[in-house]
């Protein structure tokens, strides 16, 4: 489980799913032969996926994640870096029966370990990082910012994987990179302009970097995913990320003088639906994945946006500014052209 989940949905696919139900109970009690002649006619009996379930399953992920990420907002008293600590003991918590019951063990295959590592390392960053940049800059700002992060995996799988990346990459990466500037809006660009922003500049720039940090992590992350493939259970690599991300946190914490429980019990309220909220989404979007392709799932999780904006204008009563719609409107372009162009290529 992360932070929007800041490793992307990639990561979210466990080996070995099957994308439909398992067979009518009494289908496996035929004979032999009559198995053999009757197996189209039991494929067609299989119990398929209701249509449109899994983008279902999408939208409700979206909704939860962002949920979460309202929560992490309104935990101002809270250092981003501990939320983190506290999330990462919630997840341990649900990660370690899983494995006990898979048999997989803690420590993953000898090869692969070093992979695991800067997973964990990686992936924990980004989380840090975007929780940093929601509580110091507009929800719907740093949402937007996130979704550059497939930008960044088409070029680092381009550099480490040897992956193509075509002029419809490039393309979209100037879209993304125009959407990120029309919100950061740099003085030397737009002047000392900063009318609807609901934080002083610099805390602007702050949440920017790190709002950018997260995705280039989380990137990064996604990189090293497809790097260990199937090799390594999709448990094993949370257990990685939980127990390093609070190592880092404890590191972090003590050298900031920040660790402290929080004082309000409605803080301590939405830790707790921090971590729930974040399991939830990350429960549906694994089953999105699980009965729906990638490409219209992708497309489908752009309503983090959306529920951002909602959000940010109900809660915050921060009406966002055209320069961040602008800006919305080209990084959702970018990933939604990326998301169409990938499921053509693989639906031929």
């Amino acid at each position: 489980m992360r932070p929007q989940d800041s490793t992307g949905v990639a990561e979210l696919q466990e080996p070995g799913l099957p994308l439909t139900d398992d067979a009518p109970p009494g289908a496996t009690e035929e004979p032999a032969a009559a198995e053999a002649a009757g197996a189209p006619d039991r494929e067609a009996k299989k119990k398929a996926p209701c249509p449109g379930l899994g983008l279902f399953y999408t939208l409700l992920s979206a909704f939860l994640f962002s949920v979460g990420s309202l929560f992490v907002k309104k935990v101002q008293d809270v250092h981003a870096v501990e939320i983190s600590a506290f999330r990462c003991v919630f997840q341990m918590l649900v990660v370690i029966p899983c494995l006990i019951y898979r048999k997989t063990g803690f420590i993953g295959p000898k090869g692969q370990r070093i992979f695991l590592i800067l997973r964990g390392v990686l992936g924990s960053t980004a989380m840090m990082l975007i929780y940093y940049a929601y509580q110091t800059m507009s929800l719907a700002d740093a949402t937007v910012i996130t979704f550059s992060s497939p930008v960044f995996t088409s070029i680092f799988a381009w550099i480490c994987l040897k992956e193509k990346y075509s002029p419809w990459d490039a393309l979209f990466t100037v879209f993304t990179i125009t959407g990120v500037i029309l919100i950061v809006r740099p003085p030397f660009l737009f002047g000392s302009d900063t009318s609807g922003m609901e934080e002083s500049y610099s805390g602007h720039l702050k949440g920017t970097f790190a709002a950018i940090g997260s995705a280039v992590f989380a990137a990064s992350t996604l990189v090293i995913l497809r790097k260990m493939g199937k090799s390594v259970d999709y448990f094993l690599s949370i257990w990685y990320y939980v127990v390093l991300g609070l190592v880092e946190s404890v590191i972090i914490l003590s050298v900031l003088g920040e660790w402290s429980l929080p004082y309000c019990g409605l803080d301590r309220l939405f830790l707790v639906f921090i971590g729930l909220f974040g399991l939830g989404g990350q429960i549906f979007i694994t089953k999105a994945l699980q009965i729906e392709k990638a490409g219209p799932v992708a497309i489908m999780k752009t309503m983090d946006v959306v529920f951002a904006f909602i959000f940010q204008i109900i809660f915050f009563n921060n009406v966002p500014t055209w320069w961040t719609v602008g800006g919305a409107l080209c990084v959702v372009a970018s990933n939604v052209g990326a998301a169409i162009r990938k499921w053509y290529q693989s639906s031929k």
